[in-house]
């Protein structure tokens, strides 16, 4: 995880959002999303789908009311930076040992004084082998530049 300034209680937040949403707490996970909440995923053709506070909420609620094990709380933080009222955090988040894992983007807000989430971002864990490689690589060389000639590196 980036070393950042950043408020503690963030962490706090977060792992409260894992613990209540992985118990299919309702009452504790009805707090903690803003009314304007929304997932972002990827559906298995690849496109784009957003699904409400509200039905984000039912499939939870679904979930408990038929009994399903609660999920797992496996997660580890990447990454946490916070902009006054807004935060960002991204988590390896894996529900259960027999889904796959997932790169988390949570989106925080706060209101009235308390973190809440305002959106989230799941996608699916990148293959490592290939991390980074988002830029195709130079298609010219730089020409090295003297020392002393505007060359910023030491």
């Amino acid at each position: 995880m980036t070393k950042q300034i950043y408020d503690p209680a963030i962490i706090d937040f977060v792992l409260r959002v894992i613990r209540l949403g992985s118990a299919y707490d309702m009452e504790g996970m009805e707090a903690l999303y803003t009314a304007d909440q929304s997932l972002l995923f990827l559906d298995d053709e690849g496109r784009v789908v957003r699904s409400s506070r509200a039905d984000m909420l039912a499939e939870f609620r679904g979930r408990r009311d038929d009994g399903e094990a609660s999920l797992s709380t496996e997660h580890r933080f990447l990454h946490v930076e916070q902009q006054g009222d807004h935060a960002t955090v991204l988590l390896y988040r894996r529900m259960s040992p027999t889904t796959r894992p997932a790169l988390y983007e949570l989106r925080l807000r706060k209101e009235a004084g308390n973190w809440m989430v305002a959106g989230e971002t799941v996608l699916p864990w990148p293959d490592l082998a290939h991390a980074g490689d988002f830029l195709p690589p130079r298609a010219l060389a730089r020409a090295p530049q003297a020392a002393g000639a505007g060359d910023p590196r030491p």
